[in-house]
């Protein structure tokens, strides 16, 4: 990809040679100014239509996340659903949603605009999320791309503390194309997509329309070593205790034995196991490799349409309209859901929790109740993987509905030309979720219960999880499996007015400025199946969520020309907006800005700027629902047998029981929203410089050289976000002080049955860095021109402090919560043309980082056993391109390529809870991908 620098060193000198008029309709990223002179006080990171083209990648997010300064977010290599819970925040998982993250401040602190207007946030169909589904722009419609690492809410209003991703759609277009697109991974993963697009201009009209389809298909998570095998396997680092054969530990009443057993892995028992003689002591080794049912890939299937018109009125009056559809299907996988039974479960659901397995239950082989409260309690736990119901599948159908229209004008207001806008925009994004694999875990409690019972209902049939796989009739099967249906949906409605213009002269030029007003009306909401409301589902619970806000905003914005002098000039610019939220009242945010160009070689550049994010529905009024977090209890022996890291003293306050082992490290965790949330607030600056210098202009070794510099510095205070659970956890092992203890409960086992995790203003969170970039034009020769671009991030410190004052766990060069920060990151660009052909090579390159090994410290595949530290090697990925420009029709292109040419591995990674590798940072571990595009224009 090049990346096109978007402040030209010789911005003066193009501001005489062009029609002023025209330069008055600039538009620019970042500022509602409509001047060529504001390009440059900001660093935007422009990607155009060719560039995206150059990447062979056919989603926005994609393309996006590729940039040095993207954080981790959700693309269609997250396999999101199963037990990943409810995030605090109310979100919901995003399954089969892509979406982007800048200066690793999280999705939801970017703001995701489409032709300077916001887009409506993702509805994931397990919450009301406040990030934006990239999938639902189809690449078909995009002109080019503008991303601002820069706080930016006194121009755009809430979400922009990190940045804006600013999509601009194709609007000049004359004729017909139509494309079509085929790659595919070694391992499989097949995409397919076609476009077509037609558009024309007539006297006072002009018309572009889109249509765009893209198939993906999925990859098993098989394909990759460290999924497929059962040691060490994925996620839980040593596997599930929840397994075909089952996992059952209770106290004897005949003999006050406690046991800890299964039956041999994959063996069937037509008859029932005799106890005690057919059962074994359960291990590590006999635990279940869920891994081994995820996806690598998910499938995803895009439809799109897109149009818009341009008419002109004789008083120059523009009348606009922009209309959308986009409809998504996808498809996440896990492994069949495991049961988990007793006080060691931890769950929650006080049907599993408070359970008595009888004795009546014709398939019970141990001649006894099982009981876990109460008089003659004797069950800790037990766990069973039903792989007969077969995994759970996540079927998720999303539709986009967007509408915006509007006026454009301009007024004379005596010598002063002033132009104006007025849009309305009404948006809609809603999905529906289907789940075929999940249990109904009240049926299974009485299935399981007095067989009296389960035979007063008639449907009911006795259930045998005792027996290895295959005890599970299909009658059982009908009995507990239900299907589940959830629904969510966000819908935005929007009305600005925005005026801008010069005011007056100045010494060194018109002083400009822009003013306008906003109102929006946000609404969304999650429902979940019944099923999950009454507490009968066996899978993550939830809540319904509803809610809404509406907000009225006023700004004003001004570009100040402090003085000019030959090829040197200073320019000022100040911004400041005021929001008024129907939900925690009013806010103010300024911004100020410093653009000086020294001379026709240098520019100095530099933003001080205040922001804030509103809390978002699912935020405030998110209900409650849970999480499994993957947590090292430090008061129990560890699952590899390590012995508890906390005071013993401290771990029998807490009402641990000395020896007490860790059964799971799937720890439930009860999040939710709060409706006294405050806004986040932000301090954003940056600076740098721009230099072309002269000595590297029209040479015979260079026709034009640039060198960019950025330094940038976020702080977020009051941030959005719940406690790390696992330093909570420690904390509270470690202290017994009540701000960290309040909230998490034990059973009599020892084991943590309660945690309760909801969302708070958090302290801060701070990050700062700095931005590198080349670009180098070399001159034409004999063998064709060559292109050079070199773009590297530096993340120099990123803390996030929680409001206890506790550090947490993510930090620079470090793998935590399958996220990463790393060092660095940096993309080099060649690109050559020669005629009709065009060929490029890109390579990528992501700094080595760290993690904690855990449990797993013993295992091999961590680097520093001694420490616990597995450290992940630095990684650089290599893509191809070749096209040819064929002479059949004008602008028509074959296109051949190869990303990840050399078929690079991710790094395997120990903490990660899907496949072994961080999908968010590192490519697809399934070879290279090599794909071809033909785009024909008539």
């Amino acid at each position: 990809m090049s990346l096109a620098v978007a402040a030209p060193a010789v911005l003066p000198a193009l501001a005489v040679a062009q029609d002023a008029a025209t330069l008055d309709r600039v538009e620019v990223t970042g500022s509602r100014i409509k001047k060529a002179e504001i390009e440059g006080q900001t660093p935007i990171t422009t990607i155009s239509r060719e560039d995206i083209a150059r990447t062979g990648l056919t989603s926005v997010a994609d393309i996006v996340q590729q940039l040095t300064g993207s954080g981790s977010s959700l693309n269609t290599k997250f396999n999101s659903s199963g037990n990943f819970g409810f995030p605090p925040d109310g979100s919901g998982v995003g399954a089969g949603s892509a979406t982007v993250d800048l200066r690793h401040l999280g999705t939801k602190r970017v703001l995701i605009l489409v032709d300077g207007i916001r887009w409506v946030n993702e509805a994931s169909a397990s919450g009301v999320s406040s990030s934006t589904d990239l999938n639902t722009i189809p690449v078909a419609i995009i002109e080019r791309i503008e991303v601002l690492e820069d706080g930016a809410s006194s121009i755009y209003g809430s979400d922009a503390i990190a940045g804006v991703v600013n999509i601009i759609t194709r609007k000049s277009f004359d004729g017909a194309s139509a494309s079509v697109y085929y790659g595919e991974y070694e391992e499989g993963g097949d995409t397919k997509a076609g476009e077509i697009a037609f558009g024309g201009t007539g006297d006072n009209f002009s018309f572009f329309m889109a249509a765009s389809h893209n198939e993906q298909d999925g990859i098993s998570s098989t394909v990759y070593g460290p999924s497929s095998v059962p040691v060490p396997g994925t996620g839980l680092t040593f596997g599930s205790s929840a397994t075909p054969n089952g996992r059952f530990i209770f106290t004897d009443p005949n003999t006050g034995v406690t046991r800890n057993i299964t039956t041999p892995n994959g063996q069937f028992f037509p008859n029932g196991p005799r106890y005690p003689q057919d059962f074994i002591p359960f291990t590590t080794a006999t635990r279940f490799n869920f891994s081994q049912f995820n996806l690598m890939l998910t499938p995803n299937e895009r439809k799109g349409v897109f149009g818009q018109t341009t008419f002109s009125f004789d008083n120059g009056v523009n009348w606009y309209t922009r209309v959308l559809y986009n409809t998504r299907e996808s498809l996440n996988q896990a492994a069949p859901e495991p049961i988990f039974l007793g006080p060691g479960a931890g769950t929650g659901n006080p049907y599993a929790d408070n359970i008595l397995i009888s004795a009546s239950n014709p398939f019970n082989p141990f001649g006894f109740d099982l009981i876990s409260s109460g008089p003659g309690a004797n069950l800790v736990l037990v766990g069973r993987r039903p792989i007969e119901g077969g995994p759970r599948r996540f079927f998720q159908d999303v539709d986009t509905w967007y509408i915006a229209t509007g006026l454009e004008g301009m007024f004379e207001l005596g010598d002063r030309a002033l132009f104006w806008d007025l849009n309305f925009v009404r948006s809609k994004n809603e999905a529906n979720q289907t789940n075929f694999g999940s249990y109904n875990i009240r049926r299974i409690n009485l299935a399981l219960g007095p067989v009296a019972a389960c035979n007063a209902d008639p449907q009911c049939v006795p259930l045998n999880i005792f027996s290895g796989p295959g005890s599970i009739t299909p009658a059982m099967l009908n009995y507990i499996q239900p299907v589940v249906r959830d629904f969510s949906e966000n819908e935005l409605r929007l009305l600005s007015f925005n005026v801008s213009g010069d005011l007056f002269d100045m010494p060194a030029g018109p002083l400009a400025f822009a003013a306008g007003v906003e109102q929006r009306n946000q609404k969304g909401q999650y429902r979940p199946d019944a099923l999950t409301v009454a507490g009968e589902y066996n899978g993550v619970p939830s809540q319904p969520t509803r809610g809404g806000y509406d907000v009225d905003e006023y700004y004003l914005e001004f570009s100040i020309p402090v003085y000019e002098a030959g090829s040197s000039r200073l320019d000022l610019s100040a911004a400041g907006r005021y929001s008024d939220y129907s939900t925690f009242g009013g806010e103010t945010t300024g911004k100020l800005g410093l653009r000086w160009q020294l001379s026709e070689e240098f520019l100095f550049r530099g933003t001080f700027a205040e922001g804030f994010r509103a809390p978002s529905i699912g935020e405030l009024f998110g209900a409650a629902a849970r999480f499994d977090a993957t947590l090292d209890d430090p008061c129990q022996i560890g699952l590899d047998g390590s012995p508890p890291t906390a005071p013993a003293a401290n771990c029998r306050a807490l009402g641990v029981p000395v020896g007490s082992q860790q059964i799971n490290s799937q720890i439930s965790v009860t999040t939710g929203g709060n409706p006294n949330l405050d806004p986040e607030l932000s301090d954003s600056f940056t600076t740098g410089f721009v230099w072309s210098p002269a000595f590297a202009s029209n040479t015979a070794w260079s026709e034009r050289l640039d060198f960019e510099f950025t330094y940038y510095r976020h702080e977020v205070e009051g941030a959005i976000q719940a406690i790390d659970a696992q330093t909570q956890l420690d904390l509270c092992a470690a202290t017994l002080e009540q701000q960290f203890c309040n909230g998490i409960t034990r059973a009599t086992t020892g084991d943590i049955n309660g945690f309760a995790n909801q969302l708070v203003n958090f302290g801060k969170i701070e990050t700062d860095g700095y931005d590198f970039d080349v670009f180098w034009t070399l001159p034409e020769t004999d063998i064709g021109q060559f292109k050079v671009s070199w773009s590297t991030t530096i993340v120099d410190d990123y803390e996030a402090v929680d409001g206890l004052g506790t550090l947490q766990p993510q930090g620079v060069g470090v793998e935590v919560n399958d996220s990463a920060i790393p060092e660095w990151t940096s993309n080099i660009d060649v690109d050559w043309t020669y005629g009709d052909f065009v060929a490029s090579w890109r390579l990528r390159h992501i700094s080595d980082l760290t993690e904690d090994c855990g449990d797993a410290a013993s295992f091999a595949v961590c680097s520093d056993q001694a420490n616990g530290v597995n450290n992940l090697g630095s990684t650089t990925y290599h893509d191809l391109r070749v096209g040819w420009k064929a002479p059949w029709f004008e602008g028509t292109q074959l296109t051949l390529g190869v990303n990840n040419a050399f078929a690079k591995d991710p790094p395997i990674c120990l903490s990660c809870s899907l496949n072994g590798y961080d999908a968010s940072t590192y490519d697809l571990p399934a070879g290279r991908f090599i794909y071809a595009r033909a785009e024909v224009k008539f």
